[in-house]
């Protein structure tokens, strides 16, 4: 099981991200070196918001609670989802070979 936090901003939201981009950057990747953020990123249109993939629930509610972009209004709304990953490395499967 993963956890799957996923962001919802605003138009002010995305005007606010480079102001605080550097601090979030240091957020995820302290998450990161601790092993429990496997993946995060914005989506193509940063306007649909952004997703991280983490190992617990415990680890994406610290990382969204302590954002800088959730602290500092960039992200309007947030939820977390349990995600059963059916396909991935973590399960084995080598996804693309052929």
């Amino acid at each position: 099981m993963k956890y799957v936090v996923f962001y919802e901003v605003t138009d002010e939201g995305i005007g606010l991200i480079p102001f605080h981009m550097a601090e979030h950057r240091v957020h995820w990747k302290a998450f990161a070196a601790a092993g429990t953020l496997l993946m995060v990123g914005p989506f193509a249109n940063p306007r649909d918001g952004a997703m991280g993939v983490f190992k617990t629930r415990e680890a994406a509610e610290a990382f969204a609670t302590g954002d800088p972009f959730v602290r500092h209004g960039v992200v309007k709304k947030w939820r977390i989802m349990e995600w059963m990953e059916a396909v991935g490395p973590s399960r084995g499967d080598n996804v693309g070979s052929g």
